[in-house]
């Protein structure tokens, strides 16, 4: 072979190998993580989320991508975003409520994994928890099936109160559920439920606001991913007001609140993340029954307790999963 004919040979091998090595690297796998409440109140669940991922081999930034979107409480934002998400082609998109709901309604093709206090099944999501069918699996934690619980831990722990005062957001669309069991669970104590609405935070002003004029004895937060990013906020509004305040997550408890009863909303993210990575791995949701977070814990600030004057029973704290004191 004559030496120039070698040299053109030996820049053309040169200048196929790197396209080669480009071509045998698959592309990574886009994950469209979509959530109503904000990044700065989520953040413990996006750690759990990422640390489900892992379990199954998935890691950000390495073999996995992850498009988040945050619509702060605004839900009417949530169809746009899940568009988007569709748009650029994710693999799989998580979504809590109601931006479940808005995916199922976008695509019968792209994998939903969703997270949910309630019922998938009663919200139209699934057609059973054994057999979710259809694209879309998740997972589902008892804190709206233990709203008459904490109701009840209301009332055990101040037995004078008639009235207790209920805070909801009136976009979620799981909130005539919610009411409802608490309406039965209200007759059955022979208390009356007063309803306040609020979904963005200039509401709140007005609530403690009608709370104080109230004289309300106690407060009870709904289920609702709005409230879980202002958990810290509505527990120190409840602490300066001087109300008794019960939600269903301990860092409401933690951050000065009264009382938490409910499951682990980590422990839900974390099983999506796990769920997510096996989607990834050519799982189909139709295969993957609907994973329950049954732990539920009761936290009791006691400090916060005696800051409000109120004593706590004795036979409640014993119940109590953690006493901060």
């Amino acid at each position: 072979m004559r030496r120039r004919q070698f040299i053109a040979l030996l820049g053309g091998m040169a200048t196929a190998w790197p396209h080669t090595g480009r071509a045998q690297q698959p592309a990574m796998p886009v994950v469209g993580f979509l959530n109503t409440g904000s990044h700065e109140g989520y953040a413990p669940m996006v750690i759990a989320f990422r640390q489900g991922l892992k379990e199954t081999g998935f890691v950000e930034g390495r073999n996995v991508a992850i498009e988040y979107r945050w619509a702060d409480g605004q839900y009417d934002r949530v169809a746009a975003m899940v568009a988007e998400l569709i748009r650029v082609q994710v693999a799989v998109i998580v979504a809590n409520t109601p931006a479940n709901l808005a995916a199922k309604a976008a695509t019968t093709t792209v994998p939903i994994v969703f997270t949910i206090a309630g019922d998938p099944v009663e919200m139209g999501l699934v057609a059973s928890l054994s057999r979710p069918g259809a694209n879309l699996t998740g997972v589902t934690s008892s804190s709206v099936e233990v709203m008459p619980k904490r109701l009840q831990l209301a009332r055990e722990l101040l037995p004078s109160a008639t009235t207790i005062p209920v805070l909801v957001n009136p976009t979620n669309a799981a909130v005539e559920t919610q009411l409802r069991d608490l309406q039965t669970a209200a007759r059955t104590l022979g208390l009356q439920l007063h309803i306040l609405h609020a979904s963005n935070e200039r509401d709140f002003d007005a609530v403690f606001a009608t709370l104080v004029q109230l004289r309300a004895g106690a407060l009870m937060i709904g289920s609702d991913a709005f409230f879980n990013s202002r958990s810290d906020q509505l527990a120190a509004l409840a602490l300066h007001h001087g109300v008794p305040a019960i939600y269903q997550y301990r860092r409401f408890a933690t951050a000065g609140g009264l009382m938490s009863y409910g499951s682990s909303l980590t422990e839900s993210y974390q099983q999506a993340g796990v769920y997510t990575g096996r989607i990834l791995k050519g799982e189909k949701p139709a295969d993957l029954p609907i994973q329950q977070s049954t732990k539920v814990e009761l936290i009791i600030n006691l400090k916060t307790a005696k800051t409000l004057g109120l004593t706590v029973p004795a036979t409640l704290l014993r119940r109590a999963d953690e006493v901060i004191e």
